[in-house]
């Protein structure tokens, strides 16, 4: 599978604690068995392990990344 991701493997912990930040918004971890009460239908997306990698992708595209990586790009703050 393709996928045009520039950094692998950045936990969804760490995304919801830069969005919290930067939201002023505590973010608390909760217990897998827990999340499809917090979340409903989404929570077994959100706990679940889905790395991906774009190695497939740089390899038969020839594509390289040019912006910023995930959590660079989400402390730059534009998106709030």
């Amino acid at each position: 599978m393709l996928h045009a991701v520039q950094d692998e493997g950045v936990p969804t912990r760490v995304i919801a604690e830069v969005i919290g930040q930067h939201l002023g918004l505590p973010v608390v971890s909760i217990a897998p068995s827990d999340a499809g009460k917090h979340f409903g239908w989404l929570g077994s997306a959100s706990s679940t392990d889905n790395p991906t990698s774009s190695a497939l992708t740089r390899e038969r595209l020839r594509w390289q990344p040019v912006h910023p990586a995930l959590i660079q790009d989400l402390e730059e703050g534009h998106y709030f």
